[in-house]
């Protein structure tokens, strides 16, 4: 286990906890209470030119903006996934810590639903519309729905709590089905960020089928199935030749980036689990082949997108090492540059106070600490690190994982 791995995982833990898990966010310039206090300026482009002026902005300016700083749901998921992998040596209260983020995210759902659904602390200003702070978003619901099923599975949590888990994590999928799935012809899709809106955005909908299958290997609820293989099948079919996926098929989703193409294989490799088959795997051995040859630099920096070197960004560096080792069976030198990418960024990217930076642009780097965005991302891609470090894993053979995959010869159809 490498000590500095372990060191920056500690760092890490401790700065989360001391800001007791409450932090800023790249999009939370409509928090401000200045803002909020001059009416004039509440109307979609004041709204849109705050939000990048506070993002793009490499000194940070909320505090005289007074933009308080939240507990984000999505956040509170990805720090119970990290913290359901979380070596006891490193937090020995994990249990009650575990518990905690379940309390937290019970207490964040969003109100006024009829199921379990969650959002972000923050309203935010799309390009047409503007999405209420806690208003339920698909994404924010697949990611928690996600940790939620790990939560009822792991030893670690009680069996009241997880019971409780698998109780939410149902109720978000049935928010999903019964609000926001949509089919016109042979189109489908999953409404996001609000429901009745009808796009193709190809890591929303994979999330969505990937929470949906899991849920049919847990209950057998077979509602969920079609609408799983329907959705990821068309994405299926929007991959382009060359294995990439636009971020989605509407004209302003043109794009082609870092973690929302690591969301879409991450998504088809957990559908193939769930329903032991290797219907996606060609896809996913195209998809992953496209990333591993156009997001890294020579340095093992991340890039965030396929065709330009900057931004490097905090999330592109967490989401590349959790890829890597998802996909350590596809090639022998993932968890190699795994590593190699946390050592660029605690190189480059790092604050001795406990924190990653933001971004680096090509003349400057935005040192800002987001919670979300940066150390709810990096705390669970470095205790992925850090659970994969003491593992003896046969690189030269297949991962359980993929064991798991290629021994099933299973056709789903629906």
């Amino acid at each position: 286990m490498p000590p500095e791995l372990k060191t920056a995982v500690s760092k890490l833990l401790a700065y989360c906890r001391a800001e007791a898990w409450a932090g800023h966010d790249p999009y939370d310039a409509l928090n401000s209470e200045l803002f909020k206090a001059i009416p004039l300026l509440d109307s979609r482009f004041p709204r849109l030119a705050l939000t990048q002026v506070l993002k793009r902005s490499p000194v940070d300016v909320r505090r005289l903006a007074l933009v308080p700083k939240t507990q984000n749901p999505k956040a509170m998921a990805l720090f119970l996934s990290a913290l359901l992998q979380f070596p006891n040596d490193l937090a020995p209260d994990r249990e009650d810590l575990i518990r905690y983020m379940i309390d937290r995210l019970t207490a964040l759902r969003s109100p006024g639903t009829a199921h379990w659904a969650w959002g972000y602390s923050f309203p935010w200003q799309g390009r047409s519309i503007l999405v209420p702070s806690g208003a339920p978003n698909l994404v924010c619901t697949t990611f928690v729905g996600e940790a939620l099923f790990r939560a009822h599975e792991q030893p670690a949590v009680d069996q009241k709590d997880a019971e409780r888990c698998l109780s939410m994590a149902v109720g978000a999928a049935e928010y999903i089905l019964q609000d926001l799935y949509w089919t016109d012809g042979a189109k489908v899709g999953f409404s996001y960020p609000m429901p009745g809106l009808r796009g193709e955005t190809h890591n929303a909908n994979l999330l969505a089928a990937a929470l949906f299958c899991r849920l049919y290997r847990e209950t057998g609820e077979k509602k969920f199935l079609e609408p799983a293989l329907r959705a990821a099948r068309q994405a299926v079919e929007k991959q382009r030749p060359d294995g990439s996926w636009l971020y989605g098929e509407h004209s302003s989703q043109r794009w082609i980036d870092n973690f929302h193409t690591g969301y879409n294989l991450g998504a088809l490799r957990s559908m193939g689990r769930s329903l032991e088959t290797e219907e996606f795997e060609p896809s996913v051995r195209r998809g992953f082949e496209f990333y591993r040859t156009h997001f890294f630099r020579q340095d093992s920096a991340p890039k965030y997108f396929h065709d330009r070197v900057y931004p490097l960004d905090i999330h592109c560096v967490a989401q590349s090492i959790l890829t890597l080792l998802e996909f350590r069976d596809l090639d022998p030198g993932n968890v190699e540059l795994a590593h190699s990418v946390f050592d660029w960024a605690m190189n480059h990217m790092w604050d001795e106070r406990g924190f990653f930076y933001y971004r680096k642009l090509r003349l400057c780097t935005i040192r800002t600490s987001y919670m979300r965005w940066s150390q709810a991302w990096m705390l669970l891609a470095l205790s992925s690190l850090l659970n994969e470090s003491g593992e003896a894993i046969n690189i030269q053979g297949k991962s359980p994982q993929q064991s798991a995959i290629a021994g099933s010869s299973v056709t789903v159809s629906a």
